[in-house]
Formats: C-alpha cells, structure tokens, sequence
C-alpha cells in the first residue's frame, strides 16, 4: 500500500502544530520550498480529510468546564444511532460521540462545570427516550492529551527520533522543522 504522505507533508504537518499561525510564505521559508509548493501540499492534504481545520485547540477547563467524563449509551436498537447522536448534538458539552462495539452502543466525550453539572449535563443526555442507559466515567487527569503527531510519523514512515513537542505531549513530534544553522 502506498504511503498516504511524505516526509514533505509530514514536516508541513509538525510545523503548522507547533506554529498554528504561521503563513504559507514562512512555512516554505522554514521548511526550503516553494511557497505554491506547501500551498499545493495544503490544499491536498484539506481535500483528503487529512487536515481538517486550522482553528485555535480550545481548553475547556479555560472556559471553566474542568470535569471531563467518558459516558457509555445504549440506545433503542430499532430507533438506529441517527436520532441518538442528532439528539447528543444539541447539548453543547457534548464534545465527541463515536458508535462503538461492545456493552455500549455509543461512546461520549462530555465535559461539566462541577460533578453537580455533570449531573444536568446526563440527564440532558438521557432525556431522549431513544437512549435506554448511561454510564458515566469521571476522568481524574489527562495523562497524554489528544495527539497526532506521532500517526503523521509513523504514517512518513519516519523512525523513533523521540524529541519532545511542546503541544502534543509527552512523546511527539521526530520531524524537524528547524531552519539548519547558518554557516558564515
């Protein structure tokens, strides 16, 4: 199976991570190609669903929403996930929602205020009548927050280099985006 990107689409990608508001002009200053060259690979990788927006990486905490809980649902088999997850779209604090195998037919990311807003937040979640049962798992600390600099790596093909990267955790980014030093 063919590589879905290069080294080039990597480094773009470790790149705009670790600097989200840098231009196409800087980016191929920094990466040494040229400017329709990293615009070309952005359109690209926008087009294959590989970037899927350039938007601010919000902390709900920030906002004051500093309980995240993972709920498990099951729901009405005959009445499907679609209704279910439409209903699950119109709570705010509801931030991810996957269908998922096993005891639970859907997986929720929420957050909360406090455990008392929690709380409102699944009985909002559970008011749907197509949703038979929750079940509600409080997180205490995030140990590795969301991350994908480390698929962009393996998906280049690129080895364990293990440099640390400021917005992606504990193990991140291998590909460098430095300039190399100047030689005078």
């Amino acid at each position: 199976m063919a590589r879905q990107i290069d080294n080039l689409d990597a480094r773009l990608i470790a790149l705009l991570a670790e600097h989200p508001r840098i231009g196409v002009l800087e980016s191929a200053r920094r990466l040494r190609v040229a400017r329709g060259t990293v615009q070309a690979r952005l359109d690209r990788l926008a087009a294959r669903g590989v970037i899927r927006g350039y938007g601010p990486d919000i902390a709900p905490a920030a906002l004051g929403y500093g309980v995240t809980a993972f709920v498990t649902l099951e729901i009405r088999q005959s009445r499907g996930h679609d209704p279910a997850a439409a209903h699950l779209g119109t709570i705010p604090e509801v931030l991810e929602v996957h269908t998922i195998t096993g005891t639970g037919d859907l997986l929720c990311r929420i957050v909360a205020r406090s455990n008392a807003d929690l709380q409102r937040v699944i009985d909002q979640v559970v008011a749907y009548d197509g949703i038979v049962r929750a079940s509600t798992i409080i997180a205490l600390a995030e140990q590795i927050p969301y991350r994908t600099l480390p698929l962009v790596e393996a998906a280049a093909g690129l080895g364990d280099l293990g440099r640390q990267h400021p917005r992606q955790g504990v193990q991140a980014s291998k590909i460098s985006t430095d300039m190399p030093e100047s030689r005078p």
